[in-house]
């Protein structure tokens, strides 16, 4: 009898952890309709990078590792929008406005979690012509390091938009 008390202390203690996850879906403002456009301008985004290590030990020594992971959060949208038959280009010209979109990128947040903490990604798209707001996205991510957590946000937000 004690034990089957253990085992449900147990199990309710994991489904509490469990319902304290990372949001699985982005939010999105409307439906974009992205029929018109063909060209799409990024904002240029900085290289976030993570490091991951450890170390342990036994009677012969000291050990320990590290590993890097790095992200360019505007090389994975434009490999999005590429994949879905946009042309990026470099800047904005006037003969290109009225087919171009605007993609802007922002960290919004951090939340903590049980397990850790997620990060918080916004996604804006603009008209270049007009610079009116077509759709901006929020999703939050949460990996092993920080570049995983926006790695996962962008993709969520990309998702939204996409679908």
């Amino acid at each position: 009898m004690k034990s089957f008390r253990h085992i449900l202390i147990l199990l309710s203690i994991a489904l509490a952890l469990a319902s304290c996850g990372v949001p699985r879906y982005a939010t999105i403002s409307g439906k974009p309709d992205l029929s018109k456009y063909k060209y799409v301008y990024i904002t240029p985004t900085s290289e976030r990078t993570s490091v991951k290590g450890g170390t342990y030990g036994n009677q012969y020594g000291v050990f320990g590792s590290t590993s890097s992971k790095s992200i360019i959060p505007s090389d994975v949208i434009a490999g999005s929008f590429m994949k879905q038959g946009f042309v990026r280009i470099p800047e904005i010209n006037d003969a290109q406005k009225a087919q171009t979109l605007v993609v802007s990128f922002g960290e919004s947040g951090r939340k903590k979690h049980v397990l850790g903490y997620s990060i918080e990604v916004t996604i804006q798209l603009l008209d270049a012509a007009t610079y009116e707001l077509i759709c901006s996205t929020t999703a939050e991510g949460m990996g092993e390091t920080e570049t995983d957590g926006v790695r996962k946000a962008t993709t969520k937000c990309l998702d939204a938009i996409f679908q």
